[in-house]
């Protein structure tokens, strides 16, 4: 059974051997990414010029079970379990945040803002100079994203 569900950003700094890749290397076991978020890295990784085999490639040498994106999860990611206009949370970021929340796991991401959500589920920031938003710009409706 899963403990972790890794965001792209997390898979992300393992593929690319980033700050915080140490920490994903420790939890690999015992993790688990969503459809949506496996979605995302490929995205970043083939906008950087990889092509999509060779993202499968890279992915497929990482034993990681794949959580598929299913109806429940689509109403628990649809629903209000944050502000997101105001935290500017993406739809992925949405989706990781639902599969943590329905299978009860610590959520793992380089995103620093993460760690300021109100929300019955663990968030573990894997980099310790990960961006974050000041405490007034959470909570004022500034969105941290364009």
């Amino acid at each position: 059974m899963s403990k972790y569900v890794l965001d792209a950003s997390a898979l992300l700094a393992l593929l690319n051997n980033e700050a915080g890749s140490q920490r994903v290397k420790e939890i690999l076991p015992e993790s688990v990414i969503g459809a949506v978020n496996l979605c995302e890295t490929v995205t970043k990784l083939t906008s950087r010029g990889m092509s999509v085999d060779d993202a499968r490639t890279s992915i497929g040498l990482i034993t990681l079970e794949i959580i598929p994106f299913d109806t429940e999860l689509a109403y628990k990611a649809g629903a209000p379990i944050v502000d997101t206009k105001k935290l500017g949370l993406s739809l992925g970021d949405r989706a990781c945040l639902a599969l943590g929340l329905a299978r009860k796991n610590t959520v793992v991401t380089a995103e620093k803002l993460w760690s300021k959500l109100k929300l019955d589920v663990s968030v573990e920031v894997i980099r310790e100079n990960a961006p974050t938003l000041p405490d007034s710009e959470t909570q004022s409706g500034s969105s941290p994203r364009n």
